[in-house]
């Protein structure tokens, strides 16, 4: 039997038919269901319901609906499918096959959705695909708060976004505010930059991001590792804290620090709260020490030079150093000391104005003494100083051994002379333009005095303790680092 059918007056909580073209009643589908034809229109505590055919249960309160459904649950949220099942009591809508949810401006699409009204929370179990304006996102299960417009995805998270594409396994995206939070191993790719953490929050609108618990930014060759980073994408600048790792492959560095600063526009990454490089060798290591390093980098994002400020030392087993400041340099392979330098290799001490240490296949070539060159080692016996003085001196270096010396200008000596059996013949002092020396097993083997030579051989007893010292002799042994520790304390 078929009858036309209007709108009744329903209780409160039941479910209420606004309009069908026809309702009929076949017992086949059981004795309280009616079944409703055309155009229905349902209405439940405010949601609307809609769909082409529906068996509605006035004795449970609930309601099957099939063919081009749709559920209105606000003036901005509508869900679609192919059947929905809603039930008045429990006030919760399940959807089937071909499932889509629009809010505004976002869209999820699923095979099986679940909508509870009481909570306002939609949820997909089998998996589910959203599009929020520039924004896809995809997950094994998925909760939407429709109050807050938030996100809950949970297993096999991606989300991409045109200049990236996030993986994850537990996220939190705000459909407003276009900011995800993430927990677990999640990876960030771009262009030119991936990004690693396990903890953290994205703003997709600023590309603004802080990241945390294993964090990890990849820049090309270069990798920043810290217990929390912070990082605007769009300006390339970020900020890293505690435990910081910076690694270059390609040049073979590693700095660590406790903060750290990158700016990608102006090509520079500083760390500081206690700054250490390490500048990696097959055979050796250089440990470097200062209150700021600094290194820069070209557009390929290789790195161009290190800087270092203030309390400078360094360590390797070979050559130690220490000063005001320094600049290493990949382009020439050159490291400059300036800032009252001090250099030590084998037995001598080296200080000047300012030194530059040139390195070829990762071992010295050559150091320059400018202005105010001054080597000093202790003799073999330990009872007095050889010197070497002169306005500029140049060493060479074979094996990362020095192995001759060159003065020019107003050059000095003075060298304690001792038998083959360590007996002192004198001690000589000599003075000329320019002198060049030679060295073998790290000792002095010949000098050789260029233009106005003058030299005095003294016996021990003739000079006093002030004659046996140039001027502006300076002994700095006790300040020399004799371990990787040593440093750190100046």
């Amino acid at each position: 039997m078929l009858v036309a059918v209007t709108a009744t007056a329903q209780q409160t909580r039941k479910i209420r038919l606004v309009q069908a073209d026809l309702m009929s009643y076949d017992k086949r589908l059981g004795p309280d269901i009616q079944r409703i034809l055309g155009n229905a229109v349902f209405e439940h505590d405010g949601a609307y319901l809609y769909c082409d055919s529906a068996h509605l249960n006035n004795v449970t309160n609930s309601v099957k609906a099939y063919s081009k459904v749709r559920i209105k649950a606000s003036d901005t949220l509508n869900l679609y499918g192919d059947s929905i099942y809603y039930s008045g009591e429990t006030r919760i809508a399940e959807v089937f096959d071909h499932v889509k949810l629009v809010d505004n401006q976002t869209v999820l699409t699923t095979n099986k959705l679940v909508f509870d009204r009481n909570t306002e929370i939609a949820y997909y179990l089998t998996g589910g695909h959203i599009i929020n304006d520039d924004n896809t996102l995809d997950s094994r299960r998925g909760y939407y708060h429709t109050n807050t417009k938030d996100f809950f995805f949970k297993d096999d998270v991606v989300l991409v976004n045109p200049d990236y594409v996030m993986n994850c396994d537990t996220l939190r995206y705000n459909t407003r505010s276009k900011i995800s939070w993430f927990r677990g191993p999640t990876t960030i790719k771009g262009e030119d930059t991936d990004i690693y953490a396990e903890n953290g929050w994205y703003n997709t609108v600023t590309d603004i991001s802080e990241f945390n618990e294993n964090a990890r930014v990849k820049n090309g060759d270069q990798v920043l590792t810290g217990d929390s980073l912070y990082y605007e994408r769009k300006d390339g600048f970020g900020e890293a804290f505690r435990n910081i790792v910076v690694t270059d492959t390609v040049q073979d560095i590693i700095i660590h620090g406790q903060y750290a600063r990158y700016s990608k526009a102006l090509g520079y990454t500083m760390i500081t709260q206690k700054p250490e490089a390490l500048f990696l060798e097959k055979a050796d290591t250089l440990f470097l020490h200062a209150d700021t390093l600094r290194a820069t980098f070209d557009s390929a994002r290789n790195t161009k030079e290190v800087f270092a400020y203030y309390h400078v030392k360094y360590f390797r087993t070979d050559i130690q150093g220490m000063s005001d400041s320094l600049v290493y340099t990949f382009r020439d392979s050159t490291m400059r000391m300036l800032g009252s330098p001090v250099l030590w290799t084998d037995e001598n001490q080296l200080t000047a104005d300012s030194i530059h240490v040139t390195t070829a296949n990762k071992k010295i070539k050559n150091l320059y003494l400018y202005n105010t060159g001054f080597i000093i080692s202790r003799d073999t016996l330990g009872t007095g100083f050889n010197q070497i003085k002169g306005r500029n001196i140049t060493g060479y270096f074979v094996d990362n051994e020095l192995t001759a010396l060159k003065v020019t200008g107003n050059s000095e000596t003075i060298y304690w002379v001792r038998e083959d059996d360590g007996t002192l013949t004198g001690i000589n002092k000599a003075f000329s333009s320019d002198m060049s020396i030679r060295l073998r097993d790290k000792k002095m083997q010949q000098i050789v005095y260029i233009q106005k030579p003058e030299a005095v051989l003294y016996p021990e007893g003739e000079l006093s303790e002030a004659d046996r010292l140039l001027k502006d002799f300076r002994w700095l042994g006790d300040r020399r680092p004799m371990k990787r520790e040593d440093i750190f304390v100046w």
